[in-house]
C-alpha cells in the first residue's frame, strides 16, 4: 500500500484526461463472432448484458476493455494499420483515457461505475487471429478487466471518467 502522503501518491492521483467509449462489443458465445453494439446493459456484479463472460459470482473478469491507442500500437507491432477490435474480443474500446491510471481507483463510463481489478492479457488465441506475432504484439498491451460496481447503461460516445474516491 502507497503512503497517501507521498509523492508517489501524490503523482498518481494527479490529473487524468477523460476518455470516450468508441466501441462496444459482446460476445454472445464462446469463439462465436463478436456483436457489434451502440449501446450496452452493464448489470452489477455480472457485466455486459449479451456477454458470454459475464460473472454470477462477481468475478474479477465481468468487463474487458482496451485503448483504441492500443488497438493502434498492436497493429504496428505487426506492421500494419489497428487491429479491429472484433480481433481482440473485448468489450469496450475507449479513446483518449490511459487505462492503467485507473489502477486502485473507479470509473464512471455511462451510467455505470466499474473497478479495474487486473490486466488483460494476450492468450493463444492471439496467434490464430492476428497471426504469427500476435500473441507478443498484444503483450503489455491487452487493455484491462474489471468489475461492474454499479450498473447502468453506457452507449458509444459516452465519457469514461476516474472517479477519485476508490
Amino acid at each position: 500500500m502507497i503512503n497517501p502522503n507521498s509523492p508517489l501518491a501524490r503523482l498518481l492521483a494527479g490529473p487524468l484526461r477523460p476518455g470516450v467509449v468508441a466501441w462496444i462489443g459482446a460476445r454472445p458465445v464462446r469463439r462465436g463472432p463478436v456483436e457489434v453494439l451502440e449501446e450496452g446493459l452493464l448489470a452489477a456484479g455480472d457485466g455486459l448484458a449479451g456477454d458470454h463472460y459475464r460473472s454470477r459470482t462477481n468475478g474479477p473478469r465481468q468487463l474487458t476493455l482496451i485503448a483504441a491507442e492500443d488497438l493502434a500500437a498492436i497493429g504496428s507491432f505487426l506492421g500494419r494499420g489497428p487491429v479491429e477490435p472484433e480481433l481482440l474480443r473485448r468489450n469496450i474500446v475507449t479513446r483518449g483515457i490511459n487505462l492503467g491510471a485507473l489502477k486502485g481507483r473507479r470509473a464512471r463510463i455511462g451510467s455505470a461505475v466499474i473497478e479495474p481489478t487486473g490486466e488483460c492479457h494476450p492468450c493463444s488465441l492471439m496467434e490464430e487471429l492476428l497471426g504469427p506475432g500476435g500473441y507478443n504484439a498484444v503483450r503489455g498491451h491487452g487493455g484491462i478487466t474489471a468489475r461492474v460496481i454499479e450498473g447502468g447503461v453506457v452507449r458509444v460516445g459516452d465519457a469514461v471518467l476516474r472517479i477519485d474516491e476508490a
